[in-house]
């Protein structure tokens, strides 16, 4: 197994774990891949483990962002969607596909790497803080619907 940049042939496996990592939109996930296909983006990176057969077993969505809640730099690497397969956690895979994701920043002469998670997400806090990701805010959002619709 390795990890390397998402290619168009990985498209079915891509799209499996975006549904398994963000479930209801299959849609607008099968529109996203489609679209950072075929109008490539250089603030854009996606980083696989790639099983062999044309399995995967996991990947890192990247963005660059102008801001981050606690980073001081004007462009941010950004961690936008972070999955690995049941089997494959807890044996490095998530730290490798974060590697990847900040090695790709430094290039591009970035100095800070962000992310967040759910609030109730304790996988994810853990994970974060283990590879070296500090806590800088937490945010609890509000609605209220003026019209009476839930």
């Amino acid at each position: 197994m390795k990890i390397r940049r998402v290619v168009p042939s990985d498209f079915p496996e891509w799209l499996r774990m975006r549904d398994l990592l963000w479930p209801g939109a299959p849609e607008d996930h099968e529109r996203e891949i489609i679209e950072f296909f075929e109008k490539p983006n250089p603030d854009l990176a996606t980083f696989v483990i790639d099983c062999g057969g044309n399995r995967l077993g996991g990947f890192v969505e990247t963005n660059i962002r102008d801001y981050a809640e606690g980073c001081s730099s004007g462009r941010i690497g950004y961690i936008e969607g972070w999955y690995v397969d049941d089997p494959l956690r807890r044996q490095g895979w998530g730290g490798r596909l974060l590697q990847a994701a900040e090695d790709w920043a430094r290039e591009l002469g970035l100095s800070e790497m962000a992310s967040d998670c759910d609030i109730a997400n304790e996988v994810s806090l853990l994970a974060h803080t283990a590879l070296g990701y500090e806590e800088v805010e937490r945010v609890i959002c509000f609605r209220k619907s003026l019209d009476g619709t839930p």
